[in-house]
């Protein structure tokens, strides 16, 4: 089953902090970093842990979450989730959240399935604490990588979905430095 949710746009512009992979610890500057992108709201793909994670984050903005593979399921948090982001009653763009998405840079079958059936355009998800955006099966792909404790060698990020003058920007958040992450070229 999913759970939908829509957000209107208010003034041509929306800001979308993205969160993932917290389990129940994370990154001791995420909060503020969070509160200095000043979302209109914060979603959550999975992996939360404590649920209080989700109550510190909604000081911020209000939250969508999804469940995780390590949550224990609870009815305020779905597996699934679509978003539509709509201006003047106007369907911009639907979002589906799941946790699970990819495997390497490629969608599941049956998330790409899912989005296609759901009329999709980006899927975001989280799972692998691997910061991600690319383009696959037709549906952009975005993964925030994950606020909580470091896996292997990989960043502790977020993302952020930005709404400006018709056009979306998808970008990644350092949690150690504050500043825009991206991937070192090889």
């Amino acid at each position: 089953m999913i759970t939908h949710h829509d957000i209107d746009v208010k003034d041509g512009q929306l800001r979308l902090a993205v969160v993932a992979d917290s389990h129940s610890r994370p990154h001791p500057a995420s909060h503020a970093l969070i509160a200095a992108e000043k979302p209109d709201r914060i979603i959550h793909a999975g992996d939360i842990g404590d649920l209080a994670v989700l109550d510190a984050l909604a000081e911020l903005a209000p939250v969508l979450a999804v469940r995780g593979n390590i949550d224990t399921p609870v009815r305020e948090v779905p597996e699934r989730l679509t978003i539509d982001v709509a201006e003047g009653g106007r369907r911009l763009m639907r979002l589906l959240v799941v946790h699970i998405g990819v495997n390497g840079p490629k969608l599941l079958r049956d998330v790409a399935d899912l989005a296609r059936a759901e009329k999709a355009a980006l899927v975001i998800c989280g799972h692998s604490h691997v910061p991600f955006i690319g383009k696959d099966k037709g549906l952009v792909v975005f993964n925030p990588g994950s606020i909580g404790p470091r896996r292997f060698s990989l960043p502790i990020v977020f993302g952020m979905i930005e709404l400006l003058n018709g056009r979306f920007n998808l970008r990644h958040v350092d949690c150690e430095s504050g500043k825009s992450w991206a991937p070192s070229p090889p």
